[in-house]
């Protein structure tokens, strides 16, 4: 071996194991690890995965978990060509708190052709149902609950 690869024998001859090299490639690439440093990157690697698989976990359950207010349609009735009545259910953790629906009706080729906003007054009850008559622009074949919120809009909420 030559001193340019960071091997070569000791300047004073004898055969023992040379030092630790400054430089070349044995500097640059070393050979091996100890255990303890093999140890470490496991260990830090551990927690990334577990830390990683929490924020996985918690992001799914922000996402899929029960919401706080949810509304479906049970029923609808065609009345005329312009006019649809909606019969649905409203459930909502908090039975205190006002609820804003979008109820609407869409036509045969699926299109949107009436929207109502109705607002689910605060009550007593977690779950409440409601009926209500959506004007269309032209014949539906549906009614539905687009969604509902506990975020009302201020053209909802009652005067005080």
């Amino acid at each position: 071996m030559s001193s340019s690869d960071g091997g070569g024998v000791e300047p004073d001859g004898s055969d023992e194991k040379p030092a630790i090299p400054r430089s070349g490639p044995r500097a640059t690439y070393p050979t091996e690890q100890t255990a303890s440093n093999r140890k470490r990157w496991f260990y830090v690697l551990s927690a990334l995965v577990v830390v990683a698989g929490l924020g996985l976990a918690y992001a799914g359950y922000k996402q899929f978990a029960d919401p706080d207010v949810s509304g479906e349609a049970t029923a609808f009735e065609i009345l005329s060509s312009d006019n649809v009545a909606v019969q649905y259910t409203v459930n909502r953790s908090d039975p205190g708190q006002a609820v804003a629906c979008v109820v609407r009706a869409r036509a045969q080729d699926g299109s949107e052709v009436g929207r109502r906003e109705v607002l689910i007054p605060a009550g007593t009850q977690t779950q409440v149902g409601a009926r209500t008559e959506v004007m269309t622009s032209s014949p539906a074949v549906i009614g539905e609950v687009f969604g509902c919120t506990a975020d009302v809009p201020p053209y909802l909420k009652p005067a005080a």
